[in-house]
């Protein structure tokens, strides 16, 4: 074994004993021999047992739990504290600039054990509440996730998007430079149908003068290519996105921006029935194949195709749709802007005609939940916001925690005083399937919910989510008229688009809710009405797509029908 290797292992020796408290001179002892073997000129291993501990900063303990690795691959001690600690908090050991002690914060107090739900966290402006962080700390680890999550060549679209579009207009730049006035140039792929994780741009090219080509496309992105197969050319970004771009004669632009753009199965489907062009452009493929034109969300291989050949494809909701924003955060709970500043933000800003804040429950003590009393107070505040930003409304919500049995953490006298309930799971994420569905179907039974929130707790690249049954879920829903939540935070994108057709056909509403915890996260709703286009979500069965006053008869009547 290497002394890096050795030297590896004894520092996180050292680093869970400080996050476990141990004691600070046996600590202080791992770490630095830690360092020392590191540095050393000559192969440690290669030493007999006793003349181990002569060497500088290695005494008989150390000498003996490297004499232990070395012999069996590992060090009892540190298999003891493993035990002891999540993996999720082994792994945020590796984060550069949070050690031990800042990880013992994170774990104890923010209750956080992972690397995806630190980085939620910091979007939330979570860190900077907890003792030893700062706006700068937060930010630093929330650039080195971001690293590593695009270490293995996967991006949430959210954190592609500026990348992709950027590389568009270098590219439109470098084909004006070719002289071809009549190039045509598009973004094909899993970016074009709103895919919620990117592994790859691509760009198709339509042009008859390339002989220059990859001279100005490198010159105008920055990228070096390099050319596969017939007129492929392939890059990478500085970030690792891989870059992909297919030159073709420009009359057979549309059939290749199509061939490129479609799931395989949407594809096959639609040139089966219309040939192989060529075509003017996409509408004729689809009129040849005669078929009302399909949006490019929607070429998933699923039924649009029937639906089309049938004229009854959707009218899917656009970011115009949306009247308002619910299950948002102030500073009340773990938000960063005021009630009032989130408000009038929506109200002058965004043109919206209401807000439903929902700041966290009781139980999120990590988030400065409110309590009964707390409740009472932003209650008094919402009516007086709304006697002076009328006709703009602000409806009184919380967003409840389901507790382990699917109970909501107040009693029915409290959440009787809200307009409406968004029920969410934040803790205990590993049950198995049975009994999170079970939990779930509880918290949805209860007369005062309103709204599912984020139903499977999952963290897109971080955090799978808990396993449920999405049908039960979704007929529960169904049966008790409540809502679930298309949660539009990039990272979440929950519940995922491949069940919106299944909760559409049961007559579920849903809605598109931004989760803002501060003024820039409200326009993270178009994420929201992406993923909902995907899934076929149109106005007429999304909540926030109501009028003021269509969504106040709607909580009006949902309150009146509790026994």
């Amino acid at each position: 074994m290497e002394n890096k290797a050795i030297a590896r292992t004894l520092k996180l020796l050292a680093q869970l004993m400080e996050l476990h408290e141990e004691n600070p001179f046996k600590i202080k002892s791992v770490a630095n021999a830690a360092f020392k073997i590191d540095k050393l000129p000559f192969p440690i291993a290669k030493k007999a047992f006793e003349d181990l501990d002569k060497i500088d900063g290695i005494g008989k303990s150390i000498a003996a739990k490297i004499i232990e690795l070395l012999e069996t691959g590992t060090i009892q001690e540190l298999e003891t504290v493993l035990a002891q600690t999540p993996p999720g908090i082994v792994e945020m050991l590796g984060i550069k600039g949070i050690g031990p002690k800042k990880i013992s914060v994170i774990w104890h107090e923010l209750g956080i054990e992972n690397v995806g739900e630190l980085y939620y966290a910091c979007n939330e402006n979570r860190l900077i509440e907890a003792k030893g962080f700062g706006l700068k700390t937060q930010e630093e680890i929330k650039k080195v996730i971001e690293f590593k999550m695009a270490a293995n060549g996967k991006f949430l679209y959210a954190h592609v998007e500026g990348t992709i579009n950027q590389l568009f207009t270098d590219l439109a730049v470098g084909l004006r430079k070719t002289g071809d006035e009549q190039a045509l140039l598009g973004i094909a792929g899993d970016f074009r149908r709103f895919i919620e994780i990117i592994e790859e741009a691509v760009f198709v090219i339509g042009t008859d003068k390339n002989a220059d080509l990859i001279d100005q496309l490198q010159l105008h992105t920055g990228l070096t290519f390099t050319i596969n197969g017939d007129e492929v050319f392939t890059a990478q970004t500085e970030t690792g996105l891989q870059v992909k771009i297919v030159v073709v004669p420009r009359s057979d632009f549309y059939l290749h921006y199509f061939t490129l753009t479609g799931n395989e199965v949407h594809v096959n489907e639609v040139l089966k029935l219309a040939g192989n062009g060529p075509f003017k452009d996409e509408n004729e493929i689809y009129a040849k194949a005669g078929l009302d034109f399909i949006v490019p969300e929607l070429r998933e291989g699923l039924t649009e195709v029937t639906l089309a050949a049938q004229h009854q494809l959707p009218n899917l909701i656009t970011d115009q749709d949306l009247k308002g924003s619910l299950h948002n955060h102030s500073d009340w709970s773990d938000g960063v802007h005021t009630l009032e500043e989130m408000a009038v933000y929506c109200k002058d800003n965004l043109k919206l005609e209401y807000l439903g804040i929902c700041d966290h429950s009781k139980s999120a003590f990590y988030a400065k939940g409110l309590t009964e009393q707390r409740v009472y107070a932003q209650h008094q505040q919402i009516e007086e916001l709304n006697a002076k930003l009328a006709p703009f409304k602000i409806f009184k919500g919380i967003e409840s925690d389901i507790l382990n049995d699917g109970s909501l953490d107040y009693s029915d006298e409290i959440l009787k005083t809200f307009d409406f309930v968004v029920a969410s799971v934040h803790s205990n994420l590993r049950m198995e399937e049975e009994k999170a569905t079970a939990r779930l179907i509880k918290a949805i039974e209860n007369p005062y919910t309103t709204i599912l929130g984020h139903p499977t707790g999952r963290l897109l690249l971080s955090r799978k989510g808990y396993e449920i049954d999405y049908q039960k879920v979704i007929d529960a829903c169904a049966a008790n008229q409540v809502v679930i939540e298309i949660n539009a935070n990039p990272l979440r994108l929950d519940l995922d688009w491949r069940w919106h057709r299944y909760a559409l056909e049961k007559g579920v509403l849903l809605s598109i809710n931004p989760d803002a915890h501060r003024k820039e996260g409200f326009h993270d709703m178009r994420y929201g009405v992406m993923v909902g286009r995907k899934g076929g979500l149109t106005a007429v069965n999304c909540l926030n797509a109501f009028s003021l006053a269509e969504i106040t008869n709607y909580f009006a009547n949902k309150s009146a029908n509790i026994k």
